[in-house]
C-alpha cells in the first residue's frame, strides 16, 4: 500500500569526490569541507537531513578522507557511518551501491556534499520531497532546480519533466528547463543488477527512466550551485541578499 509519508530515517552523503574544478581550493581542503558563509558545505546538507527526521548518516571517503572522517564524526544529532573508499574511487553509483549495506532495506535520502547547497522556501525541501514519494511507482525521486533562476549554474539543464513527475532526458543538443540539484530519495530496488565497481548513477537514472520509474520534484527556493571558487562568492552574495 502507498504510504505518501514515509520519512527516511537514514541517509547518504557523498563525499569522496577529488573536486578537481575547485582547485586551489581543493589542494589542500576536500570539497565537502569548503566553507560558504563560515559553513563547510557538508554541514550544510547534514543540518537539512537533521532536520527532516534522519537518524543515521552514511558518508563515503577518498580524497583527504581522514579530514572528511574526523570533521563528521563532531556531529552528535545523527549516527554517522563512513563508507570507506581509500583505496578504490568508486564514482557516484559505485559509491551508493557499495553502502547499500549500511543503509538497509527501506527508501532512504541521498545528497550530494557538494552540489545540495540552497535557501530555503516556505516549507524545506526536503519535506517537499517526504510529500512526494510514492513507493510503488518510484525507484528514484530527485530533487529538481530551475536552471533559469539557479545562481552560478551555467549547464543546460538535465531532464524535462512532466505533469505527473516524470523525467526525460535533456535531448543530446538541447535545452531543458530543470537540472539535478543533488538531493534525492532512492529506494534499493534501483540497484538491483547494478555493476560491480565504479559508475556513474546516471547509469541507474536511464534504466529509471526506461521503466518509468525515475521522478521530480521542483525545489522551492534558490539554488546556489557551488561548481567553482567563483562561485562560492555569488553564493555568499545571494544569502546575503536573501536575508536583507
Amino acid at each position: 500500500m502507498t504510504n505518501p509519508r514515509f520519512r527516511p530515517s537514514k541517509a547518504m552523503i557523498l563525499a569522496a569526490g577529488l573536486g578537481k574544478r575547485m582547485r586551489p581550493l581543493t589542494a589542500t581542503t576536500p570539497k565537502p569541507l569548503i566553507e560558504v558563509n563560515g559553513q563547510a558545505l557538508i554541514d550544510h546538507g547534514m543540518d537539512r537531513l537533521a532536520a527532516a527526521g534522519v537518524k543515521t548518516c552514511v558518508v563515503n571517503v577518498h580524497y583527504l578522507a581522514d579530514l572528511v572522517e574526523v570533521h563528521v564524526r563532531r556531529r552528535d544529532d545523527m549516527e554517522i557511518i563512513i563508507s570507506d573508499e581509500r583505496e578504490q574511487l568508486l564514482e557516484t553509483g559505485g559509491g551508493i551501491n557499495n553502502a547499500l549495506p549500511l543503509l538497509g532495506p527501506e527508501p532512504f535520502f541521498q545528497l550530494n556534499s557538494d552540489t545540495c547547497y540552497w535557501i530555503e522556501g516556505v516549507k524545506p525541501n526536503l519535506e517537499h520531497m517526504i510529500d512526494a514519494w510514492d513507493n510503488e511507482r518510484m525507484d528514484a525521486l530527485l530533487l529538481l532546480a530551475e536552471t533559469v533562476n539557479a545562481v552560478a549554474y551555467s549547464g543546460r539543464g538535465d531532464f524535462d519533466m512532466a505533469r505527473d513527475g516524470s523525467l526525460t532526458r535533456r535531448p543530446e543538443k538541447g535545452v531543458t528547463p530543470f537540472a539535478y540539484a543533488g538531493a534525492a530519495i532512492y529506494h534499493p530496488r534501483l540497484f538491483e543488477g547494478a555493476p560491480e565497481g565504479p559508475f556513474s548513477m546516471n547509469t541507474l537514472f536511464d534504466k529509471a527512466i526506461a521503466d518509468g520509474r525515475l521522478f521530480g520534484v521542483q525545489m522551492e527556493g534558490l539554488w546556489l550551485h557551488i561548481g567553482t571558487p567563483e562561485a562560492i562568492r555569488a553564493a555568499e552574495y545571494a544569502v546575503r541578499e536573501s536575508a536583507a
